[in-house]
């Protein structure tokens, strides 16, 4: 029976609700109608840390901060990539301090944050944009693969941001952007682990904003990106049914104009944005069914040819597929 109190409680609550709803849905409606060259914010002399800077998306978004005045330091393994983009960077007259680090390696990560606080400064624009697929089915992947996808898909983002987020806890100033996919919002073919640990970074990038508003960290913004599948070579073979592979050029510039106007969701084409909820509003066997369907042709996902693997024995168990399976 539900008491006196419980029930103010609960009208409090659900009054509490409807008015931020309002409030939020106005401001997202007001934002929208403004111009963001309008709301933008300055980042120059901001010093800015991209994982994977050294190709892809990640340069493209390292090149474009330098050109706003931003101070800009590059995690990659790539060396060659990382001297390629420091002195592009230089040429047109921008900062720029490259290391060479695995972020599969947490004593690397570490150890490397350091050397970054101590020779540069304080971190205050942090993107966590490295990635890793291997590309092959639930039954064919390595152990190692799996293990490694998941070290540098997400829980690099716990060691990296714990390394530089106390700094701007202390200053209650910084941006903080996780690279995440469509993939973490949607289950894809031969991509178990890829998708698991896209899920895993929306679930940690979600629940780390919750504990700094909790906590008056208002000057700390967070943003997160959940693209399609973008043309940079790491899906090689895939030809996409529904729409064509985005551009990294475009991806590159919406993630910069997101940061800019401190925008906390971006979803890439925005498109997708209003076809995702339908997800969750249709039977589950018609959302498997409906993706069957999509990623059953011989132009798409299943052509994915994913990655060799570089280990002489891939794990305990070994790997096999389903056709295999089938034969016995």
């Amino acid at each position: 029976m539900m008491t006196l109190r419980e029930g103010m409680h609960m009208i409090y609550d659900s009054l509490l609700f409807i008015g931020m709803a309002i409030v939020y849905f106005t401001e997202t409606i007001i934002l929208t109608l403004i111009p963001r060259r309008y709301r933008a914010k300055s980042i120059k002399g901001e010093i800015a840390l991209i994982t994977g800077g050294a190709s892809g998306i990640g340069k493209l978004i390292a090149i474009k901060l330098a050109k706003l005045g931003a101070h800009v330091i590059i995690w990659d393994i790539n060396k060659n990539g990382l001297e390629e983009v420091a002195e592009e960077i230089r040429k047109i007259g921008g900062k720029c301090w490259t290391y060479c680090c695995d972020i599969a390696d947490k004593e690397a990560v570490y150890h490397t944050a350091k050397a970054v606080q101590v020779e540069i400064g304080n971190v205050n624009l942090l993107i966590n944009n490295a990635g890793y697929v291997y590309g092959k089915t639930f039954m064919e992947l390595p152990d190692r693969e799996i293990e490694r996808t998941f070290k540098v898909n997400i829980l690099s983002h716990y060691w990296i941001t714990k390394s530089f987020l106390k700094d701007m806890m202390k200053n209650n100033h910084g941006h903080i952007v996780t690279i995440a996919s469509v993939a973490g919002l949607l289950g894809i073919y031969n991509c178990t682990d890829y998708s698991a640990t896209k899920f895993a970074a929306i679930g940690c990038h979600e629940s780390l904003v919750t504990e700094l508003k909790v906590h008056g960290y208002e000057g700390i913004q967070m943003t997160l990106v959940c693209p399609y599948l973008i043309n940079t070579g790491m899906f090689n073979g895939v030809k996409p049914r529904l729409m064509p592979m985005l551009e990294p050029e475009y991806v590159a510039e919406e993630v910069i104009a997101g940061v800019l106007v401190n925008e906390s969701l971006i979803i890439l084409p925005h498109i997708l944005r209003y076809l995702l909820p339908f997800k969750s509003l249709l039977p589950m066997k018609m959302n498997w069914a409906l993706m069957y369907h999509i990623l059953k042709g011989p132009q798409i996902m299943m052509t994915f040819k994913g990655r060799e693997s570089n280990d002489t024995v891939s794990d305990d168990y070994g790997t096999t597929n389903y056709k295999d399976i089938r034969k016995h």
